[in-house]
């Protein structure tokens, strides 16, 4: 498939994306269902052979399973047990009293940044989903801008900052101090989670169909838990998986009892299990716990199926092997910063994961930096910034993080691309103008 052009690809990925957004909003048909079909129509049209696509899916699939099935479902059932129990209505009833009505927003989206720091940007979103959906309710505004402004604040540490993945290999193929590209990364995350903000205040408002998320009624109106304990099935976890991330790495054998109870405890689904015992403490009732389990498995069953097929669609782009366009690329020394945006941005696009999408750009880039004039401790921290913003942009149908919010949420396709994905786009262009702007300083 190397032969194909590159715009060839991107005239296929068009195409996939479109063919989902007009199943899905126009046609009403299951996410699921569209997400297959797209599958096939865009490995087809770029000359795959039908068993390539069929691995392709089953790998992508596959893979979105194994490292968020269980993150899911145990994420589901402590957001229904804290919705049950009351506990999102008593955490938003608390925010709102400290930060008033008009200022929700901006608690999600200062929750988010502060939360992404340590957490992925997926599993602090199925955490705090409750939470935002209460918050909405609770203000009376739009689902949209709550759930973009949470799910932006999150987004812009995941793809500038370490311990995140991406960026940690990045930093690691260049060979770059990981304490300066937190300190920077951060500096640079905020504009980024600004601009998030403020387009999910506008364009939430604007282009949402929903006008107030529903809430879950609560199994016992008449004890509502307290402040702490309400707050502490979301804290803890946060806690143990932002402790972990910081632990340093021991070598063999030599972990005392102490650091390998935070190892373990700091896993997100040992962390999740963790919260999810402290939440049952606030439900009342044998057949009220049942209850709530049995409804958290059916919804986490719903938002796997879409989330997998997600994957297949990021696998069957990826099998595509965009990278190999960028392979002999010929650099100028003028290009600088921008060349790195350029290739993480379309890598990022095509198939759907920024951590991949930065972790190939970097391998790609390292031996480029002496042509790009950034061969120096500066230059390739700005170049693996600029490969940082290219990385948010453009979150869409291909990426499990786009999948995540809209069924946490509740939000249709429609709204989605139009609100959050346009979100990314803004949040990848600013960060690039930063990164600009930060090479005249640094």
């Amino acid at each position: 498939m190397n032969h194909l052009s590159l715009t060839h690809l991107i005239i296929s990925l068009l195409a996939g994306i479109l063919l989902i957004v007009l199943l899905t909003a126009k046609f009403r048909i299951h996410a699921f269902f569209a997400l297959f079909i797209a599958c096939l129509v865009v490995g087809l049209s770029v000359q795959m052979p039908v068993a390539q696509i069929l691995n392709a899916m089953k790998d992508g699939f596959g893979h979105i399973m194994s490292s968020l099935a269980l993150v899911i479902v145990l994420g589901t059932t402590l957001g229904v047990l804290l919705e049950h129990s009351g506990s999102t209505k008593v955490m938003a009833n608390f925010i709102l009293a400290k930060t008033g009505e008009k200022k929700a927003a901006m608690a999600m989206s200062i929750t988010g940044f502060v939360v992404g720091l340590p957490i992925f940007c997926d599993s602090g979103y199925i955490v705090l989903s409750g939470l935002a959906k209460s918050l909405a309710k609770r203000s009376r505004t739009s689902m949209a801008v709550i759930a973009t402004a949470l799910a932006t604040g999150l987004y812009s540490v995941h793809c500038l900052i370490p311990p995140h993945p991406g960026m940690s290999a990045a930093a690691a193929n260049l060979k770059l101090d990981f304490g300066r590209l937190i300190l920077t990364g951060i500096i640079i995350a905020i504009p980024a989670a600004i601009i998030g903000l403020l387009w999910a205040n506008y364009a939430g408002k604007k282009f949402a169909t929903d006008v107030i998320a529903e809430e879950t009624p609560v199994t016992d109106q008449t004890q509502l838990p307290s402040v702490i304990r309400s707050f502490l099935p979301v804290i803890a976890p946060i806690l143990l998986i932002a402790v972990k991330s910081f632990l340093p790495v021991a070598a063999t054998g030599n972990q005392s009892w102490f650091y390998e109870l935070l190892t373990i405890t700091g896993e997100p689904v040992i962390a999740l299990a963790i919260g999810i015992l402290l939440a049952l403490g606030n439900i009342k009732g044998k057949e009220s716990f049942t209850q709530v389990l049995q409804e958290a498995a059916e919804k986490a069953g719903g938002i796997l199926v879409i989330i997998g097929a997600g994957g297949a669609f990021g696998a069957v782009l990826a099998a595509t092997n965009p990278a190999a366009h960028f392979a002999g690329i010929e650099a100028s020394g003028k290009l600088g910063i921008l060349i790195p945006f350029l290739i993480t941005f379309i890598l990022k696009t095509a198939q759907g994961s920024s951590t991949v999408a930065i972790i190939t750009a970097s391998s790609l880039i390292q031996p480029l930096l002496p042509a790009l004039g950034m061969d120096s401790e500066t230059g390739r921290l700005l170049a693996v910034l600029s490969m940082g913003a290219g990385s948010m942009m453009i979150s869409h149908a291909n990426d499990a993080y786009f999948w995540v919010i809209a069924k946490f949420s509740g939000l249709g396709m429609n709204t989605m691309l139009k609100v959050y994905s346009v979100a990314t786009l803004l949040m990848g262009l600013t960060t690039l103008l930063m990164v600009y702007l930060a090479s005249f300083i640094l």
